[in-house]
């Protein structure tokens, strides 16, 4: 076992007066409701502490047995999870994910090939964030397995580190596939229960303990109840724990794999979790070294000791774990508000006091920051605002707008005329579509429900000034993500279809439209292939074959007496001669 015995002694229950006057106005400086907090000295828990309140409406107060969300903190199990499986010659995480998942698919096809388990664990992928794949909350993580092929890479396969919640999913399948057990189930049997945590795993099972804390967010510098929002990417963020059974997860690893006489993983394995594999970043402050992530693990030094450590955030939960492995010190902090840094501001302190150092003043740092934030919040809005073209106006009718457009992995965008304005709405959520300038348009800021707020939406249109699609910057890592507009009107109703059948002649050519065995039309020029057509908008189909060319039937009332060609090379005329 590591000690910190050769730091000057410190009792950390001497600290208790100090750390209670510390967290007070730490919590009062980022409107906190309540914190938690254990930590972990020489192998035992040496104090675990609670402030303020679980739910503010309710006056509960906070305990150190109240559960919470841990966020990302989930990853250090799920790496973990894989190295029990590579321990035991189920998994070789240093095999591509391929191999034990031949469905598995990314973008890139050489990424989609090589990209091993231990890429996925340390965020090498390639892949940036995508996070509003998953955001909304309405999939399952099966479900975000195959949308993951049609999302663009900002990088090269290993040659960046790219914080990746989806990575983190597939994981979780892997445990799954291999275990042959669900990934909640293998947690417990073969980490939480062995430790002695009561942990869960989604929203449902939070809500229905009794000792459960109630998140909250900010709006500018209100506090306000945050939005009732499930993380789905379970394997990346999902468990609920309370921070004194988190201080069993750190005395694990602190042990190197052991816990009160009963070893879970060897040290070996440990080892490799915690060490610093992939580069992320410099320091943004002086105390700490150059950033890496290893396993499930964010490895640094701070004041030049050895730090490995993992965060958590989400709306209305905030957490930190951190670890300093070679003195045998853990401290976490749990807190029912986002974003803050109040648990950063509490964990240093104690790292520097328990270290027997003179304490940094992170609270002074953070509430500097805090401030500067605030007071800069309306420049934002006016800098915003200034961008915008005043006095222009869309190209179209309100109403040409109104489609539904689709991406394979992000899903289908909806767009309604309703009252004479423009309605969003996508996988849930809705809002009014307000017009910015030229072609683009905005979403409003909502505090109190999920939306991707004054998010700028751009039509797009076709050379004959049809809207065909829609961008949208929901990763800002890559180009903008376009939506296709789905077919509707006409072309869609299969008497319509039918009606166009027929006989017509342009210039010396003849063109015969006839229906396939599946109703769809099916076109075929003199002395050229037959050609399928889709459904696109209105009476309007593409030409599959044909990149870029598009045929209109058009007539008054029912009937089709003309077809009109949008080529690359010119538009074209038909007239039905039978």
């Amino acid at each position: 076992m590591n000690s910190s015995a050769e730091a000057p002694h410190v009792s950390i229950q001497s600290l208790i007066p100090e750390l209670d006057q510390l967290a007070t106005g730490v919590l009062e400086d980022w409107k906190v409701p309540g914190a938690t907090l254990a930590v972990v000295q020489d192998g035992k828990v040496a104090l675990t502490r609670a402030w303020g309140v679980r739910d503010v409406e309710r006056d509960l107060p906070m305990t150190t047995a109240t559960q919470f969300v841990i966020c990302s903190i989930t990853k250090s199990f799920t790496a973990t999870a894989m190295a029990l499986l590579h321990n035991e010659g189920r998994l070789d995480w240093t095999k591509p994910v391929r191999d034990y998942m031949p469905e598995f698919r990314l973008h890139d096809a050489i990424a989609t090939e090589r990209v091993t388990v231990r890429d996925l664990l340390s965020h090498h992928s390639g892949l940036p964030r995508h996070d509003w794949v998953h955001f909304a909350g309405d999939r399952a993580p099966a479900e975000m397995l195959a949308p993951m092929r049609y999302l663009e890479p900002s990088r090269d396969l290993r040659s960046t580190w790219q914080y990746s919640n989806l990575g983190y999913n597939v994981a979780g399948l892997l445990i799954e596939r291999l275990s042959g057990q669900s990934y909640e189930a293998f947690i417990r049997a073969r980490l939480t229960d062995r430790l002695g945590m009561k942990v869960g795993f989604s929203l449902e099972e939070l809500e229905a303990i009794p000792d459960a804390a109630r998140p909250y967010m900010m709006h500018e510098d209100t506090r306000l109840p945050a939005m009732r929002l499930p993380i789905r990417t379970t394997a990346a963020g999902a468990i609920n724990t309370s921070v004194e059974d988190l201080a069993n997860w750190m005395r694990l690893h602190l042990g190197k794999g052991e816990l009160d006489g009963e070893r879970l993983l060897p040290a070996t394995l440990v080892a490799e979790l915690h060490a610093a594999r992939i580069y992320i970043s410099q320091p943004s402050e002086a105390e700490f070294g150059e950033g890496h992530y290893g396993l499930g693990f964010q490895c640094n030094s701070y004041r030049g000791d050895r730090l490995v450590r993992h965060g958590g955030g989400w709306p209305g939960w905030n957490t930190e774990m951190a670890m300093l492995p070679d003195h045998g010190i853990g401290v976490a902090v749990f807190t029912n508000r986002s974003p803050s840094e109040a648990t950063m501001a509490l964990t240093w302190y104690i790292l520097d006091r328990l270290r027997g150092r003179e304490p940094v003043d992170w609270r002074g740092r953070a509430k500097k920051r805090r401030d500067e934030f605030i007071a800069h919040i309306q420049a934002d809005k006016d800098a915003r605002e200034k961008a915008r073209h005043k006095n222009t106006k869309p190209a179209h009718e309100l109403e040409a707008y109104a489609a539904d457009y689709e991406h394979p992995a992000y899903g289908v965008m909806s767009v309604r005329y309703q009252h004479g304005a423009l309605q969003w709405s996508w996988r849930g959520m809705f809002a009014p579509l307000l017009h910015r300038h030229y072609e683009t348009f905005e979403l409003p800021e909502v505090p109190d429900r999920l939306l991707p707020d004054r998010l700028a939406i751009t039509f797009l249109t076709d050379r004959d000034g049809n809207i065909v699609s829609l961008s949208t910057s929901l990763e800002p890592m890559v180009k903008d993500i376009v939506f296709t507009r789905l077919a509707s009107g006409d072309c869609l109703d299969p008497a319509f279809r039918a009606r166009c059948v027929g006989e017509f002649k342009g210039g010396a050519t003849m063109h015969r439209v006839t229906l396939d065995d599946k109703g769809g039309l099916v076109l075929k020029p003199d002395f050229q292939p037959a050609y399928h057509l889709a459904p696109q908008q209105g009476r309007r189909f593409r030409i599959v074959e044909l990149k870029g060319f598009v045929i209109e039937f058009r007539g008054e009332g029912t009937t089709i007496d003309e077809l009109m060609f949008y080529q690359p090379n010119g538009t074209f005329t038909a007239r039905r001669v039978a």
